[in-house]
Parts: structure tokens; sequence; C-alpha cells
């Protein structure tokens, strides 16, 4: 099967995640997806092919070649963001890209002045939205590239490798996606997760990662007779957000540096609740980010005269480069077999977090490769069907390098 005709299907499937639900998986329709794929996995010759109760599917290429090199493992999530509408998506095919507007029917468009890295796919196939959804390329992209990666495998036999672990993870962008992941039954020496953007990167750096939930409780009061009484918590919501430095927001920040992002607010005058993340890749500046939360707590209670503010933080992730420093061969080899294809490696910090992320700190390191996908989570997203199809020859020259060293692959 063609990998855009993969990938077509695969987004077909609407598996938007839900951050309000305390069910694993968190929405139903993973589940769908996932038996969906564990029937293509076992048609395509995968062994131990299994979906667990929390909608974790595993499987297994079994070896060829008496065992000899690496267990490998590779990673991709079924869930899309639940940011902007994964139902009823339209997919558009541009043939050989020549750097245009691409027109979408709301009068929205993709254009190269706004979304620079347009310029980086001239000359390519694109798959865009129409619109009005997310595409999910994040990161049906990268499971297009797994499951295609093992068809050319089941289809020629003579390509020699040891044992291949495959896993497909639900809830990936609402930071549960390892919550149940076995490592007993994944036994690989290390893996890769296919999640990221241009396939020229790579990445063993992520965020530190936190949320933090505001509550704010003010005193409602008839505002016929609030004088000197009714504090309205909308307004010391606003306050507080306020005195947050307002340079460390997403859309002011890039590379290294870190943001906090109000991702949903809530309330009305007696109560209100501001929900944020706070990300940084120096977990010492991050420390530091969480400070100005409390300082500004401290401030506005003491201004209010009573405990108006109450604050949670949760840790979600860590930065992987911790474990991936001890595992230097798993980054080379990745930098060999992108130079033994053409491509032009290049290590960046990825402005956000994997599911190899937990991963590495369980005890598997997993840095994360590109999948070809750009602009994710909204109606400007598209997938370079040229970096899928060089991500399925990633793949396959990562496993053939692990065997016999600067062999060619017959394509």
């Amino acid at each position: 099967m063609k990998i855009e005709n993969r990938f077509l299907k695969y987004v077909s499937f609407p598996t938007q995640s839900d951050p309000y639900s305390t069910t694993s998986p968190s929405s139903a329709n993973q589940k769908e997806f996932a038996q969906f794929l564990i029937e293509e996995m076992r048609i395509l010759g995968l062994v131990d092919v299994e979906m667990s109760e929390y909608g974790v599917v595993y499987g297994k290429i079994p070896s060829n070649n008496d065992h000899q090199g690496d267990v490998i493992g590779f990673i991709a999530h079924m869930d899309t963001s639940p940011d902007a509408s994964g139902e009823h998506i339209h997919p558009q095919i541009i043939r050989h890209y020549k750097g245009q507007d691409i027109p979408f029917q709301n009068d929205r468009l993709l254009s190269p002045r706004e979304f620079p890295d347009l310029n980086k796919v001239i000359g390519h196939d694109l798959i865009t939205t129409d619109g009005t959804t997310l595409l999910g390329g994040d990161d049906k992209a990268g499971i297009a590239i797994i499951m295609s990666m093992a068809e050319y495998m089941y289809k020629h036999p003579e390509f020699k490798h040891n044992d291949i672990m495959i896993a497909f993870t639900p809830d990936e962008e609402v930071g549960r996606g390892t919550e149940h992941f076995d490592l007993d039954i994944f036994q690989a020496d290390y893996a890769y997760t296919i999640d990221g953007g241009d396939i020229n990167e790579f990445h063993f750096e992520n965020f530190n990662a936190y949320q933090v939930l505001v509550e704010i409780i003010g005193k409602s009061i008839h505002p016929g007779s609030a004088k000197d009484k009714m504090v309205n918590s909308q307004e010391v919501a606003m306050e507080f957000h306020h005195m947050l430095p307002s340079g460390q927001k997403p859309q002011f920040t890039e590379g290294y540096e870190g943001f906090h992002h109000l991702t949903h607010m809530q309330g009305n005058c007696e109560q209100t609740r501001l929900e944020y993340i706070v990300r940084n890749h120096d977990y010492l500046k991050l420390k530091q980010q969480l400070n100005d939360f409390s300082r500004i707590q401290a401030y506005l209670n003491s201004f209010y005269g009573y405990e108006a503010i109450h604050i949670t933080m949760h840790e979600q992730y860590l930065n992987m480069k911790d474990v991936i420093k001890d595992h230097p061969h798993i980054v080379e080899q990745v930098e060999i077999a992108m130079q033994d294809i053409g491509l032009q490696p290049r290590i960046t910090p990825i402005r956000g977090g994997t599911d190899g992320a937990r991963l590495s700190f369980s005890g598997l390191p997993c840095p994360n490769l590109g999948t070809g996908g750009f602009y994710c989570h909204g109606p400007y997203e598209f997938v370079s069907i040229h970096m899928m199809k060089k991500g399925v020859e990633l793949l396959l020259r990562l496993i053939r390098n692990n065997v016999y060293a600067k062999e060619d692959i017959p394509f």
C-alpha cells in the first residue's frame, strides 16, 4: 500500500483524546482505531499482537537472523490533539508543491509568508487540511511510517533483522501516553518515538513540563450592595495572569526559551479556575518560573487579606537528555543512518514532549525521529509525502546498519 493511502485511511478515524476523562484511553474511538491497526499488524506478519485493557497496542516483528543485533523498538501515538476538531477530516493533496499560497474553503490561507516551513517542501507532494479541522499527522504520520516499514520487511524476507518491537499508545496529547505502558511486554533494548516534524531533525532533548492549576475564590455580593465587600474572582484572575512575565508566552519564545501558557479558564464572580502548562529545557529555570506563580499568589493573598488563591502544581515529564547522554550510540547511529540515505541530520530540542521522555526515565532510552509533519494541532497542519517515505527509509536503514554495516537497502 502506498504510504499516502495508508495515512489517508488512518486520519479518517477520529481519535481525539479528552483531557477531562478519567478512563484509559480517554476516548472510546481510540480503541476502534487500535483494533483496525491490530488487524493490519497481523496481516503484515507481526506476532504477539495485543491491545491492553488501557488501549496500548503491542506487536513484534520476529527476528530472522538468529537474534543478531540490538532489539529496537518504534513507538507512535494514536490520539490527536483536543485543541482542534479531529472529526470529518477532508484532506487535500497538493502535487509537486511550487511555493504558492494554498487557499482553504473558509478564507483561510496556508502561505509560506506566515508558515515558512513550506519553503522546506518545495517540490514535494503535500497533504493538507481543508482549513476546518486538524489533519492528524501528529501522530498518524508516525504510525504510517512504522506500518509501511513493517510492510516492506514482510514483503522482503531477505531483509535481515533482530526482533523489532512496535507499540502504539493512546492519550499522548493529554500527557498520559505511557501511564500504562508495559515494559515487560515491550522488551526492546532502546526505542524511538516517530513523533517529530522535519525528517532531517532528530531530538533527544525535550521540555521539563509542569501543569499548574490556579483556583481563585472571590466574594460574591449583590452588585447593588457590593461596595467594599465584593471580590470578583475573575478580576483577580486577570490580575494574576498579567503579573506573570509577559515575554514568557509561547508566541514570544523559541529554541531553548521556556514559557507559561494559559490553556483553559473558567469562572464567575465567586470562583475562577486557570489552567497553565509551564515548560523549560533547563530544570532550574523551570523552578524559577514556578516560583513566579507562588510569588504572585503570596502577594495577591496578602493584598486581599485572605487566602483567595490556591495553586496546585503537577509534574508531567522531564527532559530525556539526562538519560540519553548515557547512551550515545543510539544518537550516533541515527546520524549515520540519516547521512547514509542523503538526509542532513540536525539535532534540535523538542519544544514539547513525547512518550519517549517518560519511557526514558522508566529504563527505556527513547529519542524522537521526524514524521514530515508541520504545524500540528490546528487547521494549518500539513505533511510531506516525500518526508514520510524518507522516514520509512530511515527506519529500515537504522535496522540494517544495526545488523550489517554499510549494506545498501534495495528499494
